[in-house]
């Protein structure tokens, strides 16, 4: 979408449905830069900011030995989910701010911004929308660090669960009022015509939402368990996208909870080894198992990515659907295989 897919098979098949933005509109996912400004001039609540090149790295070197650490560095364009990086240490942000803009992570941090570290818990909100109306979908939470208690390197992510617990009526209106509604409104004033999902990623801080980033689509692994919870058809969702009629939409939504475990490669995110064969039990009935980096070798299936295959299941509470996707988890085997075993763990007191 950032490269304009949506434009030209718009224009290549007149009157094709095509959920997802044009290139303007996918600038909010494509530019961490772009989204900063637009959420400034709206007036949407999201972490201080600079914006560094290599024509005033001197300045942002300045800033990083300016402040108190955590120093949040983010790539401004797509980095497959791994362009953020939180660091304590000043050299050491000053060292990977270097690296960022002298192409650690090719041409989508050769402009980095360097972002107020917000201290808080984090969720996502997903609308579908016609660039007017929009269907507010369940909300998610997911786990971006490879490490148990969210330690290590940035992920695609490791799993994620819905409902979240701390995330009630009232803050959804906050969410409705000063997230989603500037949102749509400044994308109108810039004349953007928005058809699809907008994913909002969202930090609570004293009560208050945060927008930490814009997604143009469904997020993964939250998409895993924002769909399993929606017992609407959804082609019908699309087909109202497409006629306008969103407004006469009422979703309704599994009130269970949903948790994904993500199975990965051994060394993900960072160097890992492919095509290791997948042995997975005949007996798993209670989750849906979602392929992610896997192909076929025959009738064999083998590992082809990082992250592998995202595990769902269904629960009346988090502690049980964790539970379900922690025992079938155990019955997919691959050499190297890791999973997070504490998914959905630091929500369990606030229910």
């Amino acid at each position: 979408m950032v490269a304009g897919i949506t434009d030209y098979l718009r224009e290549q098949i007149p009157g094709l449905l095509i959920i997802g933005p044009d290139k303007q509109g996918a600038l909010l996912e494509g530019s961490k830069s772009y989204a900063k400004q637009f959420m400034k001039e709206n007036n949407i609540p999201t972490a201080s900011f600079i914006k560094v090149t290599l024509d005033n790295l001197i300045d942002g070197i300045n800033h990083i030995r300016g402040n108190k650490g955590p120093y949040v560095l983010k790539a401004d364009g797509l980095a497959g989910g791994k362009g953020v990086l939180i660091i304590d240490d000043a050299e050491e942000a000053v060292v990977m701010l270097k690296e960022m803009i002298n192409g650690k992570f090719g041409e989508a941090s050769i402009c980095v911004i360097i972002e107020q570290f917000l201290k808080g818990l984090e969720f996502s909100v997903f609308i579908l929308t016609d660039g007017q109306y929009y269907v507010l979908l369940p909300e998610a939470k997911d786990y971006k660090r490879i490490g148990v208690g969210d330690t290590g390197l940035n992920t695609g992510g490791m799993g994620a669960v819905s409902p979240v617990p701390f995330v009630d009526s009232d803050m959804i209106q906050k969410v409705r009022n000063r997230i989603i509604l500037p949102t749509l409104s400044g994308l109108q004033k810039r004349n953007i015509d928005y058809l699809g999902f907008i994913f909002f990623g969202l930090i609570e801080v004293g009560g208050e939402p945060f927008v930490i980033e814009y997604n143009c689509r469904m997020g993964d692994p939250e998409t895993e368990v924002v769909f399993p919870r929606i017992k609407n058809d959804f082609v019908e969702l699309l087909e109202a996208l497409r006629d306008q009629d969103l407004y006469e939409i009422r979703l309704d939504t599994d009130t269970r909870t949903a948790a994904t475990v993500m199975m990965v490669s051994g060394g993900y995110p960072e160097t890992y080894e492919k095509g290791k064969t997948i042995n997975i039990a005949s007996d798993i009935n209670d989750s849906i198992i979602f392929h992610s980096g896997t192909t076929l070798d025959g009738p064999t299936v083998k590992t082809n990515g990082g992250r592998v295959i995202a595990i769902t299941s269904m629960g009346d509470s988090i502690e049980e659907a964790v539970d379900i996707s922690m025992r079938n988890s155990e019955k997919i085997i691959f050499e190297g295989s890791y999973y997070r075993r504490d998914i959905g763990l630091d929500l369990k007191s606030l229910t």
